[in-house]
């Protein structure tokens, strides 16, 4: 990439008809796992004018009314009829689609096809060990320009989409639906994050406003409360903040009444960028929403993070990421490899190496290290809902073990060692 560049983020608000899909097979997965942790769950969701379709495979030996479920997550999220719409929690219909988990998956999943030849003494245990629910790979990722270790344009867009929802519950702003979108383009001189280039927020709205029914004016009340209530407390303690020259865009498309999902049709795994990193670092193709902790495009993403984040908390690297792959019905990982991206403080194949010594990336190793099954239950029975809006990486709203740096020390002495 080059030195000087603008780079771009967006991100959307829980009541994105994608992102409502999202939280719908999360808040079905968190019912599961809090009362049968060992559940495996596939649940995908779609929605549109006055229909929400959950389907999938789902294997547990406990009953969760799943209609009960996806009206209360609309609910939640403020499709209540109140201000029409098109989609309302009481009287969309609920269709349902289920079946359970292949047995040809579930026998690779259920006992891993190898053991680890480094300890005899643990191969018998190690057999009944799970393999991962798929192959495929997944990439995690850290750098230092936030305090949380994310890159700044997604971290921003993540906070306006946030801040958007928050004033409509909050009704401090009362005319708002649940539906937007908020987009941040940083400029980067020398690769490191200069002034802020572009903020844009798209949010759905009633059509009339204070009584005010033309189009114009309500366009300005609702650029002038944006500005107020949304990007300038976001940015009220950022060391980069927009300047004269920023470019403010609210509404671009001049209006935006029918949104949610009569306006657009929404899908589970659909914002799989607005979960990771906005685009600035690479990512595997999975989604993660409805998947149990076997399937490793979620598991072995957070398992990514937690690495890649850990080296950088030690100083290792100013940027780095971590690709993983896997084989379904194997736990090993088939590769693991280091990219810090020439910021490294030692030779990218020793910090892999590092890697391989300090982190057990098998999907019963991640599962253990995280609590994945027990976190719904240990959460009031939600958990994974919340991670199904405003990122899945770099939350510091919510205890995320993902975002545990407690590594970082040992993996700088270990590192120094290297160095001599």
């Amino acid at each position: 990439m080059a030195k000087n560049f603008l780079f771009t983020s967006e991100s959307v608000t829980e009541g994105h008809p994608d992102k409502v899909c999202d939280q719908i097979s999360d808040a079905i997965l968190d019912e599961f796992l809090s009362k049968y942790p060992q559940a495996r769950v596939a649940a995908e969701t779609t929605v549109t004018t006055g229909m929400a379709l959950v389907c999938g495979e789902i294997s547990a030996d406990c009953y969760v009314d799943i209609p009960a479920t996806v009206r209360s997550t609309i609910k939640q999220i403020g499709y209540n009829g109140v201000n029409g719409g098109g989609f309302d929690y009481k009287t969309c219909a609920v269709l349902t689609s289920i079946d359970e988990q292949s047995c040809d998956i579930a026998g690779g999943v259920n006992k891993a096809f190898e053991t680890r030849s480094d300890n005899a003494d643990t191969a018998e245990a190690e057999t009944s060990d799970i393999g991962a629910g798929d192959q495929g790979i997944m990439f995690g990722y850290a750098c230092d320009e936030t305090p949380e270790l994310m890159p700044l344009p997604i971290s921003l867009a993540h906070r306006l989409a946030y801040r958007l929802a928050q004033i409509r519950k909050e009704c401090k702003v009362d005319y708002l639906r649940p539906d937007g979108k908020s987009q941040v383009t940083v400029e980067y001189v020398e690769g490191k994050p200069a002034r802020i280039h572009t903020v844009l927020i798209s949010t759905q709205h009633d059509p009339e406003i204070n009584g005010e029914c033309d189009n114009h004016k309500v366009q300005d009340i609702i650029k002038a409360d944006m500005q107020k209530w949304v990007i300038d407390y976001v940015f009220a303690n950022e060391a980069i903040k927009p300047d004269g020259d920023t470019k403010i865009l609210i509404n671009p498309s001049g209006r935006f009444v029918v949104g949610g999902p009569q306006g657009d049709a929404g899908l589970t795994g659909r914002k799989i960028i607005v979960d990771t990193y906005g685009g600035y670092s690479r990512h595997g193709g999975g989604a993660f929403s409805g998947k149990d902790p076997t399937k490793v495009d979620r598991s072995a993403a957070y398992a990514a993070r937690w690495v890649a984040k850990n080296i950088v908390a030690a100083g290792l690297a100013q940027k780095c990421e971590i690709e993983l792959a896997y084989a379904i019905g194997v736990a090993e990982p088939i590769s693991v490899l280091v990219d810090t991206f020439g910021t490294g403080k030692v030779l990218d194949d020793d910090l892999t190496a590092l890697v391989e010594k300090n982190f057990d990336l098998r999907p019963a190793a991640i599962i253990k290290q995280f609590d994945l099954r027990g976190l719904p239950a240990k959460n009031g029975g939600k958990f994974y809902q919340l991670l199904a809006a405003y990122g899945h990486m770099g939350r510091s709203d919510i205890a995320v073990p993902w975002e545990d740096v407690s590594k970082a020390a040992e993996l700088k002495s270990q590192a120094c060692s290297l160095c001599g």
